[in-house]
């Protein structure tokens, strides 16, 4: 026991340096945890536990940056508080509170996507935390347009359709989209088929070629711009 509490300290003391990090981590974590946790029973209450986890790794993630705290705390506790109560409400009360929740879901991530760029280009250095929350930022804007997917075929049922059946799309189903387009990659398994489903999907578009175009490309030319220079033979 006492051999391990150093080591204990040594990975609080790294997560407490890098926030980012354990963020990104959760998040990928989350990517293979979703399909069982779809099959599992009280499927609602174990997405909606998960969620609160990452809201307030998104949450901590932002109060490390420029952005303000509290603009972060006023999304995430309604939130949260919204899904608790979709969990319990029948019917279409349900389905309004879940959709108010996962819009303000997906408005604080990005919120915590915006605060993230704005810690990576304030400084031309290029630091170990930077890297990590170059991912973390890609997984916010992913987790971001998932839920405003999700808050649109909530409006419009049928705004999506897909090779699997039935007029809903599942959370995995607009997630896998929301990195589809994110990434550049676009497989076209999942489209949308309403106006405004398809407006989304071209924001998501536009977000991810901003991202690598903007911040990724930044990082790149930071790092090689450190490099030591080969003088010529």
């Amino acid at each position: 026991m006492g051999a391990r509490a150093p080591a204990v300290l040594r990975w609080i003391a790294v997560v407490r340096r890098h926030p980012s990090a354990l963020l990104l981590a959760v998040q990928l974590l989350g990517v293979l945890l979703y399909p069982a946790m779809d099959q599992a029973p009280g499927s609602r209450a174990l997405f909606g536990a998960f969620g609160v986890v990452v809201l307030l790794l998104a949450v901590w993630v932002v109060k490390r940056s420029p952005a303000l705290g509290w603009v972060a705390w006023c999304l995430a506790l309604p939130a949260v508080l919204l899904s608790l109560v979709a969990a319990w409400l029948p019917g279409h009360p349900a389905r309004i509170a879940l959709a108010v929740g996962q819009g303000m879901e997906s408005l604080l991530y990005l919120y915590a996507a915006g605060s993230l760029t704005a810690y990576m280009l304030e400084d031309h250095r290029v630091t170990r935390d930077e890297l990590f929350a170059a991912g973390a930022t890609f997984t916010l804007l992913a987790w971001a347009f998932a839920f405003a997917f999700s808050v649109c075929q909530i409006a419009q049922p049928g705004s999506f359709i897909s090779t699997s059946p039935g007029p809903q799309r599942s959370w995995m189903e607009l997630l896998y989209l929301s990195f589809s387009l994110l990434s550049g990659v676009g497989l076209s398994d999942v489209v949308p088929v309403l106006p405004l489903a398809r407006a989304l999907v071209m924001l998501g578009q536009f977000a991810g070629v901003m991202y690598i175009a903007l911040v990724v490309s930044r990082l790149i030319g930071l790092t090689l711009a450190r490099l030591p220079r080969t003088p010529p033979a």
